[in-house]
């Protein structure tokens, strides 16, 4: 058995490639200005999924995964670069509003049971590798420095580019919004900055053979790809908004260096929308993971929504499915506990599942029969097994917590009403427990509660 997943550039499932007994995988990581909101962690859930996959068949897995805290990407921004932008909003240093919303990031991926990286190089103390790097690339002739005096990868130097995206240099049109700092100063439109002259700006530069400056947003992925994973990387993971054109460019730097293709399977994970439209700050519904847990909710109910959907279709989150997640992973919880566990054994109906490309809602849906069937041996065991995948925290024991003498008197008063049939009165106190915190159910055997 062995993990297959959808490769982006050739457009099928490919199995995952070995190399040395060991997978060697890049994630890109946040543009540490703000906090992550769940749309970008639904991206380094997919590169947690992929890596638990291979793990659980024994394979070992060298996972990277880059922090941007050198401005933000040039050519997606309006006047101001945003590290700098949030910097003085917040009136600090901008390395001081890096290091904040580095710690929030490693943060909630904690809350998700995501798995660290091995590796989270900074883009700040990487300049001399992209430096290196694009030293290389203006001898080799796939650069030059502009008419500005920044340096530029020549587009046209690279004869394979639009494999992944299918968009090529014939077809790209001048003025797209990746290029409209640079008119003028480069041999062709769809040519990219590799190092930015500073120009007038007097933050987050350095110093370089071609003057001050900083780099541009694609080199860095280049550079610390290849220098941390040693030249070649069998899986490279990302939002599908990166797509084009970050990685169409990341792979035209890398491979003139290597002289090969430096990637062998590009993975992409699809956009998430909330309650119906993108997030996005205009439109006021972007969602943090801490909001999810301020609303009382395990934050791995946000996990469970994205198992529930296939990685590469567009998902739309709700708050009604996030409450119903929070529900099954409680439940799944208390039925394990009491089913019992002797041990955990393989389950390779589940790992079949899996490996066809981490079709996660069929896995979902397996655990859910084997939660109604009744019949089977071994329920806690298969559902431990698989959890080393889904990350759920399912042998977790939830703690109850005490009702308070106020909510006891409520219940009692509301037993009695409904003893009484003066079901007016149970529907009122029903409404004051509810605003209290419970959910009461009735039952033939009476009513019952749960915290909600």
């Amino acid at each position: 058995m062995s993990l297959s997943i959808y490769d982006t550039a050739s457009r099928k499932v490919q199995p995952v490639k070995i190399t040395d007994g060991k997978v060697t995988m890049y994630c890109c990581g946040p543009t540490v200005y703000r906090d992550a909101h769940v749309g970008n962690l639904r991206t380094f859930l997919l590169a947690d999924l992929v890596r638990r996959a291979l793990e659980m068949h024994g394979t070992q897995v060298e996972l990277i995964q880059n922090i941007t805290d050198v401005g933000h990407m040039s050519e997606d921004i309006d006047s101001q670069d945003k590290m700098l932008e949030q910097a003085k909003a917040e009136k600090t240093d901008p390395f001081a509003i890096a290091r904040k919303y580095e710690a929030g990031f490693h943060n909630d991926l904690s809350r998700l049971k995501i798995k660290p990286a091995d590796a989270y190089p900074r883009a700040s103390e990487s300049i001399a590798l992209m430096q290196v790097m694009i030293a290389q690339l203006i001898e080799t002739g796939f650069a030059y420095i502009g008419e500005d005096n920044s340096v530029y990868f020549d587009a046209q130097s690279f004869p394979s580019y639009g494999a992944i995206s299918g968009n090529r240099l014939d077809a790209l049109k001048p003025g797209h919004r990746y290029d409209y700092t640079e008119d003028g100063a480069k041999r062709f439109h769809a040519d990219w900055a590799l190092w930015k002259n500073a120009g007038m700006r007097s933050e987050m530069i350095w110093d370089s053979p071609w003057g001050p400056g900083f780099p541009g947003w694609h080199i860095e992925c280049s550079a610390m790809s290849l220098h941390f994973l040693k030249g070649h990387i069998n899986l490279h993971v990302g939002g599908i908004d990166l797509r084009f054109p970050h990685h169409e460019n990341e792979r035209a730097q890398s491979n003139a260096i290597t002289g090969n293709e430096s990637v062998d399977l590009w993975l992409h994970g699809e956009h998430l929308l909330f309650e119906g439209r993108k997030m996005s700050k205009s439109a006021g519904n972007v969602v943090l993971l801490q909001e999810i847990i301020d609303r009382g909710f395990d934050p791995l109910a946000v996990r469970l929504c994205f198992l529930e959907n296939r990685y590469r279709s567009q998902m739309d989150l709700t708050w009604a499915a996030i409450e119903a997640a929070d529900a099954t992973i409680k439940r799944w919880r208390k039925k394990i506990a009491g089913w019992g566990l002797s041990r955990i054994s393989t389950d390779s109906e589940f790992l079949t599942i899996i490996d066809n490309d981490l079709d996660t809602p069929k896995a979902i849906q397996y655990l859910r029969a084997i939660e109604k069937d009744e019949t089977l041996p071994d329920r806690a065991s298969r559902f431990l097994f698989a959890d080393q995948f889904l990350g759920l925290d399912l042998n977790r024991v939830e703690e109850v917590k005490a009702i308070n003498p106020e909510q006891i008197q409520l219940l009692e008063q509301r037993m009695q009403a409904r003893i009484e049939k003066r079901w007016s009165d149970s529907d009122s106190l029903r409404i004051k427990l509810e605003e209290s915190g419970l959910e009461i159910k009735d039952t033939n055997t009476g009513q019952q509660w749960s915290w909600r």
